[in-house]
């Protein structure tokens, strides 16, 4: 990008209605998106002016400060229009979240910007030397979905003094650098069979300073002290609208499907046959499950967080369950659909093709993996998290 968009200020409403607007856009782009393996640049424009990727940036910088609530409902929207956009604005909202740790004229020169946008990595940490005023940091990092359109790159660093890595209580210290991404060099390895639209490339960076005030680390206390920043790992909460909206997107698909296919040999319309009948009706009540579980998980956070308790064991436990239940059960959703629209599923002219190469590609990701359920029933059980996202 470089004309440089002004600051302004959004409601969450605003960003919610925005993405909703760019449904015509979005569309039309699909094609675009699975052949060139990122966003076309007016789109990613317009996600920026809708304030999309900027939804965890306080508002005293120009930010919409949205709740986790209303972060979901975008993503999920936008997930329904197409998974690709679903996880740039995941991951643009999460990352945006930095910002409130940072100290104020960092955040505004890194955030304050309607087209500041974070991409990047934080696993596995490289090595931040430290030097007068800040930091030395190279290595390579994997999976920066967003980059073709970032400002800013996160990279996850181990922080080393004197050759022998920095301890903060226990543990090494663990900072995110943020490096424009001017200074970065990308490799084009995004080829994938799902989320083919997100760009999610490798970048290198070599031998760059970071200043300290260009560090950020979640475990200090933030800058702005509102509820959204007082649980760090409410960063991750907007995956969970990812797998929400591709499995809408599949039972609508399916549904619509149902009143113009025709069945052979006996002719009669797919919506007809008892078997497609049970199965929609299956896939609506377990979308349905799911999404009640994600919204009133939050929405019991969120009650807690904005009287400023500390959530509880059982509720950080949940919380990550819940996102990485999410996602399990739109696979099951889009995969048994998949099969019931049998043919009419194949084609990658089809919705549902899509749907099933993005979100069987979605789980594979750490944050949401199966193996996220092992820290929860730590805590489930009584015992600490050893997982550094809790």
């Amino acid at each position: 990008m470089t004309e440089k968009i002004e600051e302004v200020s959004y409601s969450p409403q605003d960003v919610l209605a925005a993405a909703r607007a760019l449904e015509p856009q979005i569309k039309a782009a699909a094609d675009a998106m699975e052949r060139e393996r990122r966003l076309p640049p007016a789109l990613a424009r317009a996600l920026m002016e809708a304030g999309v990727f900027r939804m965890g940036v306080p508002s005293v910088y120009g930010g919409s400060e949205s709740d986790p609530m209303t972060q979901v409902r975008v993503v999920e929207e936008l997930a329904r229009m197409n998974g690709s956009v679903g996880w740039l604005s995941m991951i643009g909202s999460a990352g945006s979240f930095l910002s409130a740790f940072l100290a104020p004229p960092a955040a505004r020169r890194l955030f304050g910007g309607v087209d500041s946008v974070i991409a990047g990595q934080i696993r596995p940490p490289h090595r931040a030397e430290v030097v007068e005023g800040g930091f030395r940091i190279s290595g390579t990092w994997h999976f920066a979905s967003g980059c073709a359109h970032a400002t800013t790159m996160v990279c996850g660093c181990i922080v080393y003094e004197g050759g022998k890595a920095r301890i903060r209580g226990s543990h090494p210290e663990f900072r995110v650098m943020l490096v424009p991404a001017s200074k970065v060099k990308f490799a084009d390895v995004w080829h994938t069979t799902g989320m083919r639209g997100t760009g999610s490339n490798d970048f290198t960076v070599d031998n760059v300073f970071v200043p300290c005030e260009e560090s950020v680390s979640m475990a200090e206390p933030p800058h702005c002290r509102g509820p959204l920043y007082l649980f760090p790992p409410l960063f991750l909460v907007s995956h969970a609208g990812v797998p929400l909206g591709i499995a809408r997107s599949a039972v609508d698909f399916v549904t619509e499907l149902g009143s113009r296919k025709m069945m052979q040999p006996s002719g009669r319309a797919m919506r007809e046959d008892t078997r497609v009948q049970e199965t929609v009706a299956w896939a609506e009540a377990t979308l349905g499950a799911a999404r009640a579980y994600v919204y009133s998980t939050i929405e019991e956070l969120w009650a807690s967080l904005c009287k400023g308790d500390r959530p509880s064991p059982r509720q950080r436990a949940t919380y990550r369950m819940m996102i990485t239940y999410s996602h399990q059960a739109a696979k099951e959703v889009v995969s048994t659909l998949f099969d019931t629209a049998a043919t009419s599923s194949i084609f990658r002219s089809s919705p549902l093709d899509r749907d099933m190469r993005d979100i069987v590609t979605a789980c594979q990701h750490y944050v949401v993996h199966l193996k996220m359920y092992r820290p929860a029933g730590r805590l489930l059980l009584g015992l600490e998290s050893e997982e550094f996202l809790f």
